[in-house]
């Protein structure tokens, strides 16, 4: 008697949890500036991020094993509206999984800047913009509208660009992070016009609704079907959606702006930026490409040319993005250069177009992610302690940092394809999802991975095999725990997320990339709710 009537509230936690894990962020967000009025203890506001952000990464992990046990999507309504007269958010494996990938990181990324930013000033808001950052982040993977998705791009976009210009003193980030506002306030135009023409022409931007009504469903309640001929407008919001998706993402030829902004921004915010932010823009593309349009039939042969310029642009970033790290003595923009190669890994793993190719990319995702950030946060631990970005004058760093420097070696080597690390694992699904399109297709992603070896290895040789500096001051560096905690969390997570590869593609990976194609379940589950909604 007692569990029947727990089940009724744990059923109804279980549905508020997509909410839940936004709501946690924002309310963070706008909490922390009041905190920092009463409390002027700096140490008061990094717990309370940190705090906020751990509660963050509970719920997402919640929601994630409560909709792999559920096995279909969850919704959440916002004030009880159905569907799609209101905003809902709606969960599968998929956007779940991603979920667990951005708080789980974006905790580790707080703890780090506990130390690393303890010297900046105006740190209430530091912490305030990441908090905004994170649930900006959270709202574009959950939400089930695309009105919706552009207000929380938007939220992400204008926390990214303060936290790129944080330190107000470098001229080169206010730079960087002007160049990123610009065009990404372009491509956020652009896709608000993508939203206008869809609108125009079915009447709704709930996103299973749109698939309802593009595959010719009949038993969506509430509104009608489309308005006319809709080939045009759909075409429309194709092209401009998808193009301001690419800029999102740093994809060719949308890339340009990545390298500034991410070598300039605070390295704490690199790892963000990099690791995470740019893998919304990854989702907005699977989600728009695959549940949208692949899964309705309704795009014919229109849909190959989307997968043609996916597989073309993901190549193209791939070679560029690792022949410029080949040139690179700055170390930030070595690492920049790595996420533009590596976003061409998974938007080529997206093109192939076949289930093996999704979950090639859906790992991917995870794996940059991790190996990204341990990069980054180790690159903002080197340029504390030696005030250097250069990478010839990090000589001998090993032996002074050696838990940061392993770390860094293990996410690097990873990255680069060295079995039997985790981005290596990934990399190999790509390519036996290659091999089944094309032969051709698996030699042009290994030769990236080649050039990136040789400029990460350039890196490691520096830092072991090369002589200590000669200034006494930077013998006296040490480690601090606060960062290289973190980074050693992330480097261990490399190899054993390599090791259990089996495991966890079987368990978490597959699902999540058929959860993505499966344009039926999505569409049911929004359906069930509206049905059910007064």
């Amino acid at each position: 008697m007692m569990v029947e009537q727990i089940i009724p509230y744990y059923n109804m936690v279980v549905a508020s949890l997509p909410g839940l894990a936004v709501l946690i962020c924002a309310t963070g967000a706008f909490t922390l500036p009041l905190v920092a009025l009463v409390i002027k203890d700096r140490r008061v506001w990094g717990a309370f991020s940190l705090i906020i952000s751990f509660i963050a990464a509970l719920v997402s992990y919640s929601l994630f094993l409560a909709v792999l046990e559920v096995g279909k999507p969850l919704i959440y309504t916002f004030s009880g509206w159905p569907a799609p007269l209101g905003i809902v958010y709606e969960v599968d494996v998929f956007n779940g999984l991603l979920g667990v990938m951005v708080t789980s990181i974006m905790f580790l990324v707080t703890l780090y800047s506990l130390k690393y930013m303890e010297y900046d000033d105006g740190l209430q808001w530091y912490y305030t913009l990441l908090l905004g950052i994170e649930a900006g982040m959270l709202g574009c993977l959950y939400t089930g509208d695309f009105f919706n998705l552009f207000v929380m791009i938007e939220v992400t976009s204008v926390s990214a660009y303060a936290l790129v210009a944080f330190r107000r003193y470098d001229k080169i980030a206010i730079e960087a992070a002007m160049k990123y506002a610009i065009f990404g306030a372009l491509a956020t135009t652009m896709y608000f016009t993508a939203i206008i023409f869809a609108y125009g022409s079915l009447g709704t931007l709930n996103m299973a609704d749109m698939v309802a009504k593009i595959a010719g469903f009949t038993n969506m309640p509430i509104t009608k079907g489309p308005f006319g001929i809709v080939h045009y407008g759909i075409a429309l919001f194709v092209v401009f959606a998808l193009w301001s998706f690419t800029f999102k993402a740093a994809v060719f030829p949308n890339h340009f702006w990545l390298p500034d902004a991410h070598a300039a921004a605070p390295s704490s915010v690199s790892a963000i930026l990099s690791g995470l932010v740019v893998k919304v823009g990854i989702y907005a593309i699977a989600r728009f490409v695959y549940t949208i349009f692949f899964g309705s039939g309704a795009l014919g042969n229109f849909m190959d040319v989307i997968l043609s310029f996916l597989l073309i642009a993901g190549i193209i970033s791939a070679f560029l993005g690792s022949m410029l790290m080949l040139l690179q003595k700055d170390i930030k923009r070595l690492i920049a250069y790595s996420t533009v190669l590596n976003i061409g890994y998974i938007v080529t793993g997206l093109g192939l177009g076949n289930l093996l190719g999704i979950a090639a990319a859906t790992f991917h995702i995870i794996n940059h992610a991790i190996a990204k950030s341990a990069l980054f946060l180790s690159a903002g631990t080197y340029i504390r302690a030696f005030k250097t970005r250069e990478i010839d004058k990090l000589s001998g760093v090993g032996r002074l940092l050696p838990v940061t420097t392993f770390s860094f070696t293990i996410a690097a080597f990873s990255l680069a394809g060295i079995p039997p690390l985790n981005a290596f694992m990934s990399k190999f699904l790509l390519y036996g999802a290659a091999v089944g399109r094309h032969p051709i297709l698996a030699v042009l992603i290994i030769i990236p991975s080649i050039l990136a070896f040789l400029a990460y290895l350039k890196i490691v040789y520096v830092m072991y095999l090369k002589p200590l500096p000669q200034e006494e001051s930077k013998h006296n560096v040490k480690e601090e725990i606060l960062m290289a905690t973190p980074v050693f969390v992330l480097a261990i997570a490399c190899i054993i997320i390599g090791i259990l590869t089996p495991i966890i593609v079987d368990r978490f990976i597959m699902p999540a990339a058929y959860s993505l194609i499966d344009t039926k379940s999505y569409v049911e589950a929004m359906i069930h709710v509206a049905k059910h909604l007064p």
